[in-house]
């Protein structure tokens, strides 16, 4: 028998260390070009270990203000109220508007592209370069476009975050989330607010279901995207549809930004029906294949109404400055025979 305080393997608790973790981390960190990986027990939860490792009490953060509802919940109730700091969102698709906010004191620039729901990209480069002239940590939540479409890192972040209960699983029965980093500081600050501080390491059967996730990841992502385009030109055309958010259109007022930072445009698209909001929900529940649902990133297709699901906790007033209306649809497109989807929107929009 070994003794007391030895090991002959390195793991001691799994809270600190895992050999399942580890082959995720290894592999999460191959996929999107990175040194490290931090796996976390959800997407909050690696963003709050990013928060607490990187964020004093008064520093001053800035922030795309078409992030995550989440994300915006998370910043208020742990950056702003708990530790003081300032957090300033802009419209980060105008890089002025960057740079006019970023100041000495600004320590954290996040940003999210494309941003949920309303599909609104950044160029990840030149925000780079802002953040870069007074040394913020710059950070990309990617959640949506995923490594297989956009690897922020290779575009000048210091750090990326997912939520790997999305695509990256993408069968729908794992949380977790990951932080991804080329700063080897950074990896073992982020590992260790996470493991010592706030226990949200993640558990080993997720890492495993997340594993057995990425086998069919290129083959579910690149089914996602081509369903998605599908149905955006389908929406695009249709009468009782009044805007299409998908940067795979032409007319998507970023489509060559995401033609140059991006591989490809992803399986998310959102669209203003010309209707009420009463309307709007009345069509949401004529659907038979699409399920009604807040999440994403699995093998089925979900529709949301982000009004009264994934932003229902906003205010009326924070979803009208974030261009959230009662008319707004986000459907997250599953790998399903296209036709079927297609059919199902069809018959749904007819109750218009």
């Amino acid at each position: 028998m070994r003794s007391p305080g030895e090991s002959d393997h390195g793991y001691k608790y799994t809270r600190f260390g895992n050999p399942t973790r580890d082959v995720l981390e290894e592999r999460l960190a191959d996929l999107s070009g990175a040194e490290r990986a931090v796996a976390s027990a959800s997407g909050t939860a690696a963003m709050a270990a990013i928060c607490l490792s990187v964020v004093e009490p008064g520093d001053h953060v800035v922030a795309f203000d078409g992030i995550y509802g989440g994300t915006r919940l998370l910043f208020d109730d742990l950056l702003v109220d708990s530790l003081g700091a300032t957090v300033e969102y802009v419209d980060a698709t105008d890089i002025d508007a960057v740079a006019e906010a970023v100041t000495n004191e600004t320590t954290l620039v996040w940003m999210e592209s494309p941003t949920n729901p309303l599909l609104r990209l950044c160029d990840l480069s030149v925000v780079a370069n802002v953040a870069a002239t007074v040394d913020a940590t710059y950070v990309v939540d990617n959640t949506f476009a995923t490594p297989y479409f956009q690897r922020p890192l290779e575009h000048g972040a210091d750090i990326v975050v997912h939520s790997t209960t999305k695509y990256l699983n993408g069968h729908s029965d794992s949380m977790g989330g990951v932080v991804l980093t080329d700063d080897e500081a950074v990896a073992d600050g982020v590992a260790h607010t996470q493991s010592y501080d706030i226990g949200g390491t993640l558990a080993p059967f997720d890492c495993y279901l997340t594993l057995r996730g990425l086998r069919t990841f290129p083959l579910r992502m690149g089914r996602h995207e081509t369903n998605a385009g599908e149905l955006a030109r389908y929406l695009d055309d249709h009468p009782s549809v009044a805007q299409v958010n998908y940067p795979g259109l032409d007319h998507h007022p970023q489509h060559d930004l995401a033609r140059e930072q991006m591989d490809g445009f992803g399986g998310i698209v959102s669209f203003e029906l010309d209707a009420t909001g009463a309307e709007t929900r009345a069509v949401l529940e004529e659907f038979d294949v699409f399920t009604l649902a807040v999440s994403l990133g699995g093998t089925e297709s979900l529709v949301d109404h982000p009004a009264t699901m994934s932003a229902s906790y906003l205010t009326d007033a924070e979803r009208e400055a974030a261009g959230i209306s009662d008319s707004l649809v986000r459907i997250a497109v599953g790998v399903e025979h296209a036709d079927d989807l297609l059919a199902d929107l069809d018959q749904a929009l007819e109750k218009l």
